[in-house]
C-alpha cells in the first residue's frame, strides 16, 4: 500500500476548465476521457493512461478557442477524482520539475518508518502559471513516499490536487514529455484554421471526426463510442485521398449490386491508409 492512499487530497470534482467551462473528467473507458468536441468548443487532441498502483491517471492534450492544455484526472480505487488543468508552457515546466524530483528520489535512501520527517516534505517546489499556482512536494509517510500537486488560483476558488506515488514518477514524465513532443510547448493555437468537428449516430453508436494538428502535420481522428467502450483511430492528412477513394469505389460496388462471380463474397480491402 502506498503513501498516496493515506494522504487526504481534498478533490474538488468542480474544478472550472482552463480559459472557461465546466467539463466532465469521467472516463469512458481506461485510456479514454471525453470524444470529440464539448458544448464549451474545445476539441480532445489525444489521451493517454497510465496505471500506477492503484490509481488510473488520464492525460488529456485539449484545445479551445484559445489555445491549447493538458488536463490531469486522477482516480483512485474508489473511483474519486482530482483534476488539474495545466498550459503547455506550465506543462512544460512541470515535466521539467518531475526530472528533478525524479533525480532526488533515485538518491534518497530506502524509507525509515521511525525516521519520517514532521512535516512529511523531502522536496519541494512551486510553479507560477499566471493565475494559478501549483505545488509540488514530494513527501513520505508511514506507508512510502509520493509526489502531491496541489493547484490553486490567484483570486479564489476551489483547490485541487493529485498525488503520485513515487516509483510511477518516471512513468509519469515520459507520457508528459510525449504529449509535449507530439503538439509542443505553445499555448497559443495555431494560426491554421481547422474545420470543424462533426459527428453521427448509427443505431445504438456515436461516431466522431475530429481535426487536429501537431509537430507531424494535420491528421483526422475517427472515435467510436457506445455505451462505455470507445475505440479511435487516426489518419494522416496524406492519406486522405485513398480514404476517400477506397470509401468511393466501395460505395459504387453496393449500388451497381454484386455480380453473378461475387454473390456472397466480401468485398477485400487491397490498398491500405498508413496509420500515423
Amino acid at each position: 500500500m502506498s503513501g498516496v492512499e493515506g494522504e487526504n487530497l481534498g478533490a474538488q470534482d468542480n474544478v472550472q476548465e482552463l480559459n472557461g467551462g465546466s467539463h466532465d473528467a469521467s472516463p469512458l473507458s481506461p485510456g479514454a476521457a471525453s470524444i470529440g468536441s464539448d458544448q464549451q468548443g474545445e476539441q480532445e487532441l489525444d489521451s493517454k493512461m497510465l496505471q500506477i498502483q492503484s490509481k488510473r491517471f488520464y492525460l488529456d492534450v485539449k484545445q479551445n478557442r484559445r489555445g491549447r492544455f493538458i488536463k490531469i484526472a486522477e482516480v483512485g480505487a474508489g473511483g474519486r477524482k482530482s483534476r488539474l488543468l495545466l498550459s503547455m508552457s506550465n506543462s512544460a515546466e512541470f515535466r521539467d520539475h518531475l526530472i528533478e524530483f525524479q533525480e532526488f528520489y533515485e538518491s534518497l535512501g530506502p524509507p525509515n518508518p521511525d525516521n519520517v520527517p514532521e512535516d512529511g516534505k523531502l522536496k519541494s517546489s512551486h510553479i507560477a502559471g499566471g493565475t494559478r499556482r501549483y505545488y509540488l512536494d514530494l513527501k513520505e509517510n508511514q506507508r512510502g513516499r509520493f509526489l502531491r500537486v496541489s493547484q490553486t488560483q490567484t483570486r479564489g476558488g476551489p483547490r485541487s490536487q493529485i498525488a503520485i506515488p513515487a516509483q510511477g514518477m518516471d512513468e509519469f514524465k515520459e507520457t508528459l514529455s510525449g504529449l509535449l513532443d507530439l503538439y509542443g510547448t505553445d499555448d497559443h493555437e495555431t494560426s491554421v484554421e481547422l474545420p470543424e468537428s462533426k459527428s453521427m449516430r448509427v443505431e445504438n453508436k456515436m461516431f466522431y471526426f475530429d481535426i487536429g494538428q501537431n509537430n507531424r502535420g494535420t491528421y483526422m481522428r475517427i472515435s467510436e463510442v457506445r455505451s462505455n467502450f470507445r475505440t479511435a483511430i487516426t489518419i494522416p492528412e496524406r492519406a486522405w485521398p485513398r480514404l476517400r477513394d477506397i470509401i468511393g469505389e466501395y460505395l459504387d460496388k453496393v449500388e451497381e449490386g454484386p455480380g453473378p462471380a461475387e454473390s456472397g463474397d466480401a468485398p477485400a480491402i487491397t490498398d491500405e491508409a498508413p496509420a500515423e
